[in-house]
């Protein structure tokens, strides 16, 4: 697999769990490095809502700034999203509240532009997910059918 998914591995994201050795990046800096890709597998995604709600407590301060000064603000908007959604289902009062402030305060900065995970869809892709996509992900103006419920479930 790519880098991505080994430094998932790394910090302990049980789908890419073979990967498993000392962490090299902390989990702030491996969200924006992943985000910045252009192309990024719906399994990639999925992990990235995993750190978000693992490590609530990473800088949010610091990864704010440097997704809006790289224009990641909705996709890592989404993400935060989707953890605190998932903090709420779980019962995870306290991740749920940290993750609130950095949705609110990304929510403020929101671009109006359409963002994808993987910008090489096609426009028939596009089409239909502007058609299907959950309230979260038209809120943060993304493409993407991932959905809360749908990480709950794989759970």
């Amino acid at each position: 697999m790519d880098a991505a998914t080994r430094a998932l591995g790394t910090l302990g994201y049980p789908g890419f769990a073979h990967y498993r050795q000392r962490p090299t990046l902390n989990p702030a800096e491996l969200l924006l490095r992943v985000l910045r890709t252009p192309e990024l597998d719906a399994r990639v995604v999925e992990a990235l809502v995993w750190v978000a709600l693992t490590y609530f407590d990473l800088d949010w301060e610091w990864l704010t700034r440097e997704a809006k000064v790289n224009d990641l603000q909705n996709r890592l908007g989404f993400l935060v999203t989707l953890a605190r959604q998932l903090a709420e289902r779980k019962g995870r009062a306290e991740a749920a509240v940290r993750l609130a402030a950095p949705e609110q305060a990304l929510g403020h900065s929101r671009l109006q532009r359409e963002d994808a995970f993987r910008l090489s869809m096609t426009e028939a892709e596009r089409r239909w997910l502007r058609q299907h996509r959950p309230p979260e992900a038209a809120q943060w103006n993304v493409l993407t059918n991932l959905s809360a419920a749908d990480l709950a479930h794989g759970a």
